[in-house]
């Protein structure tokens, strides 16, 4: 296999906020693998939460170079690579380049049946109250919202009821990126039960998030910065009721399948994920999305403008990949 990498920067359409900041940008990184004849891409994410810069993902990818002979598989790639964005974005290209080669779609690779257009999340960015519900009234449409809380000012409360009042007809997932603390676990938890939140990302930060096996949860608390790959699950037993599958975090389609699989069999709601990123990042994980409670794929929606070949979107709407973008 041939390998091609490349960093690309994708304007936003405004700034992206959470509670650990700000971007107007999305950057990714495309890995393309050819047999000469068919061409297969991946894109993923760098999450500096995780300490993966841009750069250095290209360096992990590029260091698998020597590797990609014609014995060396998806398979082959799972043991040769930590979970991670890297990872993601090989194995993508696997799929796709594979999927092209034999000239059957990824899904009927995978064993699934034909995907199916799902509802997805749109994102609120985290500001203050006032602001979040004029963003709210003008998403009020869409029929499932992401709020973006964990604000270093203890407003949350007044943010969720804002938003609630803004959009009454929604429903609302938050997520608090790790933003909160013990001491406002309560408080926070009740005002999102009181304005009839459906699911709670990631309240408290990884691995100070013990409160939650103690806490009452009047509303499912969902695990996400805490979730990477199935040897995560065991550590949220009794603190989390549902996980965020992520294919930067999971490491590619391949583990994120078995990933979804196994917290279900386990117990857990599963929901999809993504990072702010093009509509190549989005279609392996609308595999994944069918099999999901929420879908939270709104990546391209975020961007000034997206890749030839996207995703289609009606509305919150959005369709499965043809063959020209993956798969």
């Amino acid at each position: 296999m041939d390998l091609s990498v490349r960093i690309e920067r994708w304007p936003l359409a405004g700034a992206f906020t959470i509670s650990r900041g700000s971007k107007t940008e999305a950057v990714v990184v495309v890995a393309e693998l050819s047999d000469g004849t068919h061409h297969g891409r991946g894109e993923c994410v760098p999450y500096a939460r995780y300490g993966e810069t841009p750069d250095g993902i290209v360096a992990a990818i590029e260091a698998m170079r020597p590797t990609l002979d014609g014995r060396f598989d998806r398979a082959a790639l799972q043991a040769a690579m930590p979970c991670g964005a890297a990872r993601n974005a090989l194995d993508c290209a696997y799929w796709d380049v594979n999927a092209k080669k034999i000239g059957h779609p990824a899904y009927q690779l995978a064993g699934l049946v034909a995907p199916r257009p799902r509802v997805t999340a749109y994102t609120i960015s985290l500001a203050a109250p006032a602001a979040m519900a004029e963003a709210a009234e003008k998403a009020a449409f869409r029929p499932l919202l992401k709020i973006k809380l964990g604000g270093a000012d203890g407003r949350d409360g007044e943010r969720i009821s804002a938003v609630r009042h803004a959009a009454p007809r929604a429903e609302l997932i938050v997520d608090a990126n790790e933003g909160w603390n013990e001491d406002q676990l309560a408080q926070n938890l009740a005002a999102c039960a009181d304005c009839g939140v459906t699911l709670i990302e990631q309240p408290l930060p990884e691995g100070r998030d013990g409160a939650l096996s103690r806490a009452k949860r009047p509303v499912p608390v969902c695990a996400d910065e805490s979730m990477h790959d199935r040897a995560s699950l065991n550590g949220l037993v009794g603190k989390y009721d549902a996980i965020n599958v992520k294919l930067d975090k999971a490491g590619g389609l391949t583990e994120a399948l078995a990933l979804a699989a196994e917290a279900e069999r386990r117990g857990f709601a599963v929901m999809v994920g993504c990072m702010v990123a093009t509509s190549l990042s989005m279609a392996p994980a609308l595999l994944v999305a069918q099999y999901s409670r929420v879908v939270d794929l709104d990546g391209p929606l975020l961007l000034a403008k997206d890749r030839s070949n996207g995703l289609r979107y009606d509305g919150s709407l959005v369709y499965p990949a043809e063959p020209a973008l993956w798969g």
